[in-house]
């Protein structure tokens, strides 16, 4: 006789001359030394990732032989004079196009002598705990991509993003266990003026988290006020530089194979400082690099490349983040698909290359091309997560909140992308196979009699480092769901957004520094925005 009724198995167990098993107050007692344990967490920052590989070895060998004979032959285009300074005395030639070209032996000792890791700081109550250590497989998600507009969820359309924008997110992030690092989602429209638009930015991210940062500069000469304000944070000057919690990028590469000159200044800049160099290489297929998938790999690893010898060129041994970052256009219509299959297969396979070379890498992944948190949106952000995430990302940027193919940014979105993100690093973690998880003690005890496994040990030890359990996704009953009102998980993440928003106006800045800040920046958010009391949610 089998019954899924309590109440019919203890009559089942007295049919058969067993006495009933009492069930008296089970669960409180399991509730009560569950909470009684401090287990391991299910996941956690920096969880080594990188089973999923899309390259064999030979097909990695064959891009690296390709993207040095790129760099070798034809060259990247629009070197400045200040780079062929530095580059042409250490090896480097101009071919008869005029194009800087990295001969391979120069290239091979480059990639051998470059930085394999590097650390970003977090601070405050988080400092220790929540840095960030980028090498090997270790496998982090961060908020970035400089969006133009913010969702409204009331009318459903995008309106132009501004600084208090760029604050609410930050702050937003700052309570999302499973991303790890904060960059600047949106930009600041309502800011013309391109020195008050960065170091507002400065100043947002530094007044919304103490997590570790990531921002891009419009101009070199922005970084030593940046600098400057991250000292005040800290309390003394110098002390940036000696832990840095923030570091700076930008796209140095113009696609195909042009240097960008804002950047580049801005690489060469921070390459001199021994700052990491946070650079996004983005060719599009088709657009600004061929059409085959293995055609746009191989360019944008020469790319990346480039930019990689220019910075251990200035300063050997400077760390830099390896991001090709290689786009899908749509060839119906010429725009960028961010959520693409091809998108997330070729981000995967730039992620191998990186580990091919041993290099702290990251790539753009969560660019879903839907306009609203929907099953689109679900099925792309989940697709190109997962893949970045399984190839063994160091930094999975892009990672939540971004809508419209990078266009714009939702609150709603990046807390939802918040627990898609906790499951995908549940599936990076894998299964440890051990004498103990394999269970075979319990299996036979527990077969035998009481025939499952609730009240065993074992599930009050495994059920919190095992099993990872969502807040926000829904998996009550249907009944349950239909009396609290039958919301979808748009409704449900508005809810929780609105109570974050309402109330967490983390102090990251002490006021003896918040007060120097504003002294010295035109700071643009108010000091009332800054709190509560505000009612702005």
């Amino acid at each position: 006789m089998t019954t899924d009724n309590p109440t019919d198995t203890r009559i089942a167990d007295a049919s058969q001359g067993r006495k009933p098993r009492r069930r008296g107050n089970a669960r409180a007692q399991r509730l009560k030394q569950r909470k009684a344990n401090t287990p391991a967490q299910a996941v956690w920052p920096g969880l080594e990732a990188g089973q999923f590989k899309p390259l064999s070895q030979a097909d990695m060998e064959k891009v690296h032989r390709g993207a040095l004979e790129i760099l070798a032959t034809t060259g990247v285009a629009d070197a400045p004079q200040e780079l062929l300074d530095i580059t042409l005395p250490k090896g480097c030639t101009l071919n008869e196009h005029g194009r800087l070209c990295f001969p391979v032996t120069l290239m091979e000792d480059l990639i051998s002598g470059a930085a394999k890791g590097y650390v970003v700081y977090a601070r405050g109550e988080r400092a220790g705990k929540d840095d960030i250590y980028c090498e090997g497989s270790k496998l982090h998600f961060s908020t970035a991509g400089s969006a133009v507009t913010t969702f409204d969820p009331e009318t459903r359309t995008y309106r132009p993003s501004t600084i208090l924008d760029v604050y609410d997110f930050t702050r937003l992030t700052d309570t999302l266990e499973h991303v790890h690092m904060c960059g600047d989602t949106v930009i600041a429209t309502d800011l013309e003026d391109d020195f008050e638009h960065d170091m507002n930015v400065v100043y947002a991210l530094a007044a919304g988290t103490e997590k570790p940062l990531n921002m891009s500069f419009r101009s070199r000469d922005f970084i030593a006020p940046a600098i400057e304000m991250f000292d005040l944070v800290l309390g003394g000057e110098g002390r940036f530089l000696k832990k840095p919690f923030c570091i700076f990028g930008g796209c140095p590469i113009v696609s195909p194979l042009k240097f960008g000159r804002e950047n580049l200044e801005v690489l060469i800049d921070a390459s001199k400082l021994g700052l990491v160099s946070d650079i996004a290489v983005a060719p599009m297929s088709a657009a600004t690099a061929p059409t085959p998938l293995a055609g746009i790999l191989v360019q944008v690893i020469a790319e990346t490349l480039a930019c990689l010898a220019v910075v251990n060129l200035v300063k050997p041994g400077c760390p830099m983040t390896f991001a090709a970052w290689p786009f899908i256009t749509d060839l119906r219509t010429g725009s960028f698909t961010g959520g693409s299959g091809e998108q997330a297969l070729l981000a995967a396979a730039a992620v191998q290359m990186g580990k091919f070379y041993n290099l702290p890498n990251s790539v753009g992944a969560g660019m879903t091309d839907s306009k609203i948190p929907d099953t689109q949106a679900g099925y792309e952000k989940g697709l190109t997560l997962a893949l970045a995430a399984l190839a063994g990302c160091n930094r999975v940027c892009e990672a939540a909140g971004m809508m419209g193919s990078l266009m714009g940014c939702s609150f709603e979105s990046m807390f939802i992308d918040n627990e898609a993100i906790g499951m995908i690093l549940r599936t990076a973690r894998g299964i440890e196979i051990t004498d103990d998880t394999l269970s075979l003690d319990v299996i036979n005890d527990c077969a035998i009699d009481p025939g499952h496994f609730l009240g065993n040990s074992q599930t009050i030890q495994y059920m919190e480092s095992e099993y990872l359990y969502p807040t926000l996704m829904d998996r009550t009953a249907s009944g349950t769901w239909e009396q609290e009102g039958s919301r979808d998980v748009f409704e449900r993440s508005r809810e929780a957004v609105t109570n974050i928003l309402t109330s967490h106006y983390p102090v990251c800045i002490d006021s003896t520094a918040n007060q120097k800040i504003r002294e010295r920046y035109p700071i643009k958010i108010s000091q009332a925005c800054m709190d509560s009391a505000s009612g702005r949610w």
